[in-house]
Formats: C-alpha cells, structure tokens, sequence
C-alpha cells in the first residue's frame, strides 16, 4: 500500500491538502469577522482552523513533522484566506449570507480532510476499519477548534447533526473504492463527493440521526 501511494501522496494528496486548508481558513475567517475579531484574531482562527484536522492526523500516524508545519505553504494559504475575508467581508456579504458561506467552506473542508486523513492512513499501513475513523478526526478538527474559539458548540456536537457522519461516509467510500481497485484518484473523488453532498443536503434538508428522547430529571423536593 505504501508503494502504491507513494507518488500520489507527495503530490495529489498536497495539493487536496492545501485546497482543504484554504476552505476551513476562509471558514475559520468568516467565523471571526462575525464575532468582531480584530484583524490579528482573524488570522489567528484562519490558522487554527485550516491546520487543526491535519497536524492531528499527521501526528497519531506518525508523519513528523506534520505537514502543515514543516513548510511555510500552508501558513501563507490560512494568512491569505484570512486577509481575504477580512479586507472583503462587506462586499462578501451584500452578495451571500456569511453563514451560508462559512457551511459550505465548511462542507468543504471537511469532505477534503476526511479524504486525505484517510488515504495517509492507508498509506501508513493502518487497517481499513482504522483508516476512516482517522479521516473522520482529520475531517472534524479544524471545524472543532474554530467553533472553541468563538465560543460556540462544534457543529459535530450539535444533537443529531450530520457532520461526522458525512465524513464517515465519504472516507468509508475512499476505503471501499482502493479494496476493489479503483485509483487513489477515483477514490478522493469520490469520498470528496459523497461527504460534500451528505454534508449540504443534510444542511439543506434538515436530515438529523436520532435523538434519545429522555425527559429532564425534575429536581428533587427537599424536606
């Protein structure tokens, strides 16, 4: 398996992995020029956000140091998307809703990570049960981060949201697609497609998994 990615991973998986980067840098962006950050806090959450996912699947695999800091490329991408979004933000607006644009970098983020965590860890040899979970910590981390650091709830928290899901399924689909032969190509297609889509219809629609329906505790009466 490492032979056969070896090509692929030093060139089509960087290249997902810088275009996933820009996606949850302009994500993480967007999330705080609507909090007000200054200028600096932009920057900073474009960073986190759009290397958070990768330096933790570099990390569990073993792959030191992780990508995202090992070259200045993928800080120039999070800093220049952060710029962007925050010198634009006005006109941006007056032509789409900033929470539109940050779910669908978001979908996009996380249908790339969840891609590329997955070939990297069939690339190291972890098992085709293993290799999506890692996908899906690598697809969920950045959006995690960025949503600790506005004080929100990560979306992969939210009760019944299809955002872990999405990866799962997408980096199931990138595993299914190698066993039967297909190109490490045709697979990140694929799992790329599948998440993404999963991910905005879920948005779309309102799909949600099932929520346990227990009532509140009422507390109990003294004396």
């Amino acid at each position: 398996m490492a032979v056969t990615f070896e090509g692929y991973l030093a060139n089509t998986v960087t290249v997902i992995d810088v275009v996933g980067t820009f996606a949850f840098a302009v994500s993480g962006a967007i999330a705080g020029v609507r909090r007000h950050f200054d200028l600096f806090g932009v920057l900073v959450l474009s960073f986190a956000a759009s290397t958070a996912g990768g330096i933790t699947r570099d990390l569990l695999i073993g792959a030191t140091p992780p990508a995202a800091l090992s070259t200045w490329l993928y800080l120039a991408v999070s800093m220049a998307a952060g710029l962007v979004i925050f010198l634009e933000y006005r006109q941006i607006r007056k032509a789409v809703r900033l929470r539109n644009l940050l779910l669908v970098f978001d979908a996009a983020g996380l249908a790339l990570f969840a891609v590329t965590g997955t070939q990297k860890a069939l690339a190291f040899n972890l098992s085709p049960v293993m290799a999506p979970i890692l996908g899906v910590l690598s697809g969920i981390g950045g959006g995690i981060l960025r949503d600790m650091l506005v004080t929100e709830t990560p979306s992969v928290f939210h009760p019944g949201e299809l955002y872990a899901v999405a990866a799962l399924a997408g980096a199931s689909v990138v595993v299914v697609t190698v066993h039967f032969g297909g190109s490490p190509v045709m697979a990140a297609v694929l799992g790329i497609a599948v998440t993404f889509a999963l991910r905005m219809l879920a948005v779309r629609r309102r799909w949600t998994l099932p929520v346990a329906d227990v009532a509140e505790e009422q507390p109990e009466k003294s004396g």
